[in-house]
């Protein structure tokens, strides 16, 4: 018999069922929520009654207020979607949420914008004396080393304890500094402040290495007998060795988020630093869609100088990473210090490379000599990928490797090393030209440029019995050559803003030797200072000149100061011969910018072309921004008009940059004697190919100290030539027998 349901258990089943419909519903509607969060930063409309006296959280709590009429998963709260909470660097938040939530968002009035969350990478002792500064002497001394200056400097972490953290000689922070040490890690008057961004329940400590090195770069203290492997051995100290360190803990490994960056930015103004370093980047974007240029945008109107590095991607042009007029973007070059390690072939071929691993016990006798790409040269074989000779006969034998592909010169050695080789031999690709890298190699290491790599080849394809060793040399200084810019250093013209000229500058950032947390785990070596190169190097520099710069001149503005560094940078390598590049030819504008870097003659530059905040604002209107977009970036609301618009080659930037077709263009540039009070400039111009450069007046007499002078710049082309290049150069120079005043001139023909 068959069993009989009541309907009233029927109707139970169909409620349990509908039930269990609606909450598998809401279950998934809720689990559809949590995978489309995103992070976004939001720029709201800030009130009155929001002063500075208002607590962070409060702040916070307002933030969240917005939320809660808005988000569709209430699980947790609307404040548990907030990661972070801003104050300076512009009046909004950082926070999880939906595209349909951010939609919401924009129906209220309090809505101004939401930009995604973006990641961006990392641009990654002797260079102090490179630069003509010297301990006990000169501009270094008088100085006072940056004494009394912060540097905040975002990055990965920081290494506490170490020797160039040390407070010896160190004065007690500024009063003016908020900041403190949180996680545990004990602050001294070197290390004044360190937060971990990405994660507060964890102390700022560097897992990478990165952050050690760069803070320590522009204002490491003074430690002696620093070296890496035994080689470079000196005295280590950064640029600005008595300046204060604060560390903003932004990146995990080499990620570093957009959201995270501006937290620290904000962080930063509310403590107190002087200079903010940051050597990150994510190449080029426009002005208002950038956390990186709205955030620098508020420390420099605090007064705060921002540093940054031009990326990494060269050689190629339009490669730049921050590109704003209102930082300074540093390219980078060579010091005149090589770590010699030299190829010696069986035909009696020297061929000098580098290597910052120099082993005393490896014998230099004549070995095999095998190139694992010799029937292909595309193979990961050739550029000894990880697993890539398991199997090959590599033996006792010397391997060569090409330089590139996504694997790091160390790894390549590892792969030697792993397979039985002896040695290894990298050779450049031919973008990668002249720059080679000393690097602390696993096994004994010649890299070489592409020229002595073909040179190699060439022996090998010669004979059958190819034979060769290293001989390593060890550090070598007064590389005439230098300074010359690096091969991965980005060049320009800017994407973002052809009209102005960038990279500003180079500094050194090839072979830097600094602070280091750890030893190297693949050549089981203890040291506490290890070799990098990249922008990331040549940017703390730069940082720590700028702390020198304000530490000597606590009036001058951030773009008085870069604005020093740029008129007064050189043009000539050490043999007297002009900069080239990784190609060993004359480098152009485009790669060095203003020149490289001259502390000494910064400090005293005679004229100085300044920019006032609001400035910008008005080149932001000239480049065709809407009112909107503006006010993401300046954090209110400004209206542009045919009367306060200025195009981009009008702002009074140290460089020019110009986009010139048959009709002539007409500028103006505005200098300021900071000199003596009587002084007189006489005109000196160096004419682009095919350019004619017009000035009025032709002589500038100043009677007084802050003094500001005019003068009126006119392009146009003094030939029809089509033939004629893309980018032709000049410069523009004021001379008064003390000073020399260089503005550095870029022209694009259309």
């Amino acid at each position: 018999m068959k069993n009989k349901i009541s309907l009233p258990l029927q109707q139970l089943i169909q409620i349990l069922s509908i039930f269990l419909l609606s909450f598998c519903s809401v279950s998934a509607q809720v689990e559809n929520i949590r995978n489309d969060l995103q992070t976004y930063i939001v720029h709201v409309r800030l009130y009155d009654q929001l002063d500075s006296t208002v607590s962070d959280d409060q702040l916070k709590a307002w933030y969240s207020s917005f939320l809660t009429e808005i988000t569709a998963d209430s699980n947790g709260g609307s404040s548990s979607r907030i990661l972070h909470s801003y104050r300076h660097v512009l009046s909004g938040f950082a926070a999880k949420l939906t595209s349909a939530e951010v939609e919401e968002m924009k129906k209220n009035d309090w809505f101004i914008s939401a930009m995604r969350e973006k990641v961006y990478t990392l641009h990654t002792t002797h260079t102090p004396s490179f630069l003509g500064l010297h301990q006990n002497l000169g501009y270094w001394k008088d100085s006072q080393y940056g004494e009394g200056i912060i540097i905040g400097v975002l990055d990965t972490g920081i290494t506490p304890g170490h020797p160039s953290l040390s407070d010896e000689g160190m004065p007690p922070p500024p009063s003016k500094w908020k900041g403190k040490c949180d996680g545990g890690i004990t602050c001294n008057n070197k290390l004044i402040g360190a937060k971990n961004l990405v994660n507060s329940s964890e102390p700022a400590i560097d897992d990478v290495g990165h952050g050690t090195h760069t803070s320590s770069t522009a204002a490491g203290n003074f430690v002696s007998n620093a070296n890496v492997l035994g080689q470079a051995n000196g005295t280590a100290a950064g640029i600005a060795p008595r300046a204060h360190v604060a560390m903003y803990k932004v990146c995990l490994l080499w990620d570093c988020e957009s959201s995270t960056i501006m937290a620290a930015l904000d962080a930063a103004i509310e403590d107190g630093v002087d200079v903010i370093s940051y050597s990150l980047g994510g190449g080029s974007s426009t002005f208002d869609e950038d956390p990186l240029y709205v955030g620098a945008f508020s420390a420099m109107r605090k007064g705060i100088f921002v540093s940054t590095s031009a990326g990494n991607e060269g050689p190629h042009s339009a490669t730049l990473s921050n590109e704003a007029p209102w930082v300074l973007t540093t390219g980078a070059s060579s010091t005149d210090r090589d770590l010699k390690s030299t190829v010696v072939l069986g035909d009696k071929q020297e061929l000098d490379g580098q290597s910052a691993f120099q082993p005393t016990d490896f014998i230099s006798r004549m070995l095999p000599l095998v190139y694992p790409g010799v029937k292909d040269e595309k193979s990961d074989a050739a550029y000894c990928v990880p697993g890539s000779l398991d199997g090959v006969l590599v033996g006792k034998d010397i391997v060569i490797c090409r330089n590139g592909g996504l694997v790091s010169r160390v790894e390549k050695g590892q792969t030697v090393k792993d397979a039985g080789g002896a040695a290894m031999i990298l050779i450049n690709a031919k973008v990668d030209g002249y720059t080679t890298e000393a690097e602390t190699h696993v096994l004994p290491t010649s890299h070489v440029s592409y020229v002595d790599g073909k040179k190699i080849l060439a022996y090998l394809n010669s004979t059958s019995n190819a034979t060769a060793t290293v001989v390593f040399r060890g550090t070598v200084i007064g590389d005439k050559k230098a300074p010359a810019v690096s091969q991965f250093s980005a060049r320009g013209p800017s994407i973002a803003s052809p009209g102005i000229l960038k990279p500003d500058i180079i500094g050194p950032g090839s072979g830097i030797l600094a602070a280091w947390p750890n030893s190297m785990e693949k050549t089981k070596a203890q040291s506490t200072f290890n070799i990098l190169s990249g922008t990331s190097m040549a940017c703390p520099h730069l940082s720590g000149v700028a702390a020198l710069l304000k530490s000597s001149h606590p009036d001058w503005s951030p773009a008085a100061i870069k604005s020093a560094m740029m008129t007064t940078a050189i043009g000539m390598n050490l043999n007297g011969d002009p900069i080239v590049d990784e190609r060993m030819l004359p480098a152009s504008i485009l790669a060095i910018g203003a020149g490289h870097v001259n502390p000494p003659k910064a400090n005293d530059p005679g004229l100085i072309y300044d920019i006032h905040p609001d400035d910008y604002i008005y080149y932001l209107c000239g480049l065709g921004y809407t009112e909107k977009q503006i006010r993401k970036i300046v954090n209110h609301k400004i209206i542009c008009s045919n009367a306060t618009s200025i195009p981009e080659a009008q702002l009074n930037y140290p460089s020019f940059s110009i986009q010139l077709g048959h009709d002539r263009k007409n500028y103006t540039r505005t200098v300021t004697n900071v000199g003596k009070a009587v002084s007189t400039y006489d005109l000196q111009i160096e004419n682009p190919v095919g350019i004619n450069i017009e000035i009025n007046p032709t002589q500038i007499v100043f009677k007084n100290v802050n003094q500001k002078m005019t003068y009126n710049v006119t392009f146009n082309r003094s030939t029809t030539d089509t033939k004629t290049a893309t980018y032709v150069e000049g410069a523009i120079m004021w001379l008064n027998g003390n000073h020399v005043v260089r503005s550095p001139v870029s022209i694009q023909l259309l």
